[in-house]
């Protein structure tokens, strides 16, 4: 139990110190202010020395692919449009319940609009039990719950690339996903590893490209840095952007991170208005060398409430149009959800896994498992322990 008598001593150091922050992030963001109206005019020459420097320069960072004082209002999007959407939870294998086993379960998502439609509101779930699928990460040394997380993603994607290609309507489609579409988590995994993560992703992408529907991943609070880093090329110091040579060690306090902790959002909320877009980058993450064509591209917009990231693939970005449209269906979304994407948030809805259903979920396992004969079925001392209080 919390000691609120104990932890209200606590609060005045924390509350000095979150008032000195404040002050050095308004300094942090006035001198980010600088550099980028300084950017607008050596742009070109930043992205130069970007690209010629670009095996030396150890930190992340994107590279901007229009003006860098981009602000374009995003248009009105059309009374008739289909938005499509999927998010997953899972259940956790546990060795203290009555199997060790794990349940993906995938939120389906599709409204129509002015379309006279039913929506589609659902899950499916599946549950996974054969050695395979428990243990085969073990031997890359990965965790069973970490594998289990991957696999998700991996799902979401193809079942919202089945989704839109099943969808039978004329009208404007827009696929979205939480989260971002550049998945970081694939650099640290062996390659066999990734092999099975990866290209069902790609693929399931080429099925919405071919389908003609773009396809968008929404970042509500993005902690994304690599606009804040191109800005690290304006203040390096030194005469090119050789970090091997001057900084090799970049735990340390190199000169040029002078917005250190700033975050891309912070920047971008001070420059556009509501309903308005910035300028479009493109990441160069080194996990998207293993993307092929679809390079992934992202712009910040100032949705109303926040200043959402939102990344696209190259095939979108390259459609003017069907980028333009895409980012007011997206708005549009924003507004029905009072702040938030509405398709992205019942998607969510319909694959969270409550303690209810839990609970239902193993005592249905636990049926199965007596009526194919076994004994002994049920959880350890330790959980069922857990599961209540004596004192």
């Amino acid at each position: 139990m919390l000691d609120l008598n104990k932890l209200a001593r606590q609060m005045q150091g924390l509350s000095q110190h979150l008032t000195l922050e404040a002050v050095a992030s308004r300094q942090r963001l006035e001198l980010a202010q600088q550099y980028l109206k300084k950017a607008y005019d050596c742009q070109q020459d930043l992205i130069e020395r970007q690209e010629k420097w670009r095996d030396r320069i150890i930190f992340g960072n994107a590279t901007p692919t229009e003006p860098l004082e981009t602000c374009i209002d995003i248009p009105v999007p059309p009374k008739i449009h289909t938005v499509i959407s999927t998010d997953g939870s899972q259940i956790a294998p546990n060795h203290h319940e009555i199997a060790y086993c794990y349940l993906l379960n995938i939120g389906r998502v599709v409204l129509h609009y002015g379309q006279n439609r039913q929506p589609l509101l659902d899950s499916l779930p599946e549950v996974f039990y054969r050695p395979e699928d428990l243990y085969m990460s073990r031997q890359w040394g990965i965790r069973t719950e970490e594998w289990m997380g991957f696999r998700r993603t991996a799902s979401e994607t193809t079942v919202l690339a089945e989704l839109a290609c099943a969808v039978k309507t004329e009208a404007p489609t827009l696929a979205m996903v939480d989260g971002s579409l550049i998945y970081w988590f694939l650099e640290q995994l062996p390659i066999d590893a990734r092999d099975r993560i990866l290209p069902p992703i790609l693929e399931a992408w080429q099925q919405m490209r071919d389908a003609q529907i773009p396809l968008m991943g929404y970042l509500s609070a993005s902690r994304n840095i690599e606009g804040m880093n191109f800005l690290r090329l304006l203040a390096c110091p030194h005469p090119v952007p050789d970090c091997l040579s001057y900084c090799p060690n970049q735990l340390e306090k190199v000169p040029c991170k002078v917005f250190e902790p700033l975050r891309d959002t912070a920047l971008w909320v001070t420059q556009l208005k509501p309903g308005q877009r910035g300028p479009l980058w493109r990441s160069n993450n080194r996990i998207l060398e293993l993307y092929g064509d679809q390079i992934i591209y992202f712009c910040y917009v100032h949705v109303g409430t926040e200043i959402a990231r939102i990344e696209i693939p190259a095939w979108v970005a390259e459609n003017t149009a069907m980028f333009d449209q895409a980012l007011g269906l997206m708005l549009a979304q924003v507004q029905k959800g009072y702040g938030y994407p509405v398709a992205i948030a019942e998607a969510h809805n319909q694959a969270v896994v409550r303690g209810g259903d839990k609970a239902r979920f193993f005592a249905l396992l636990e049926r199965q498992m007596i009526k194919a004969g076994l004994r002994n079925v049920g959880t350890s001392y330790k959980e069922a322990r857990k599961r209540g209080s004596i004192a």
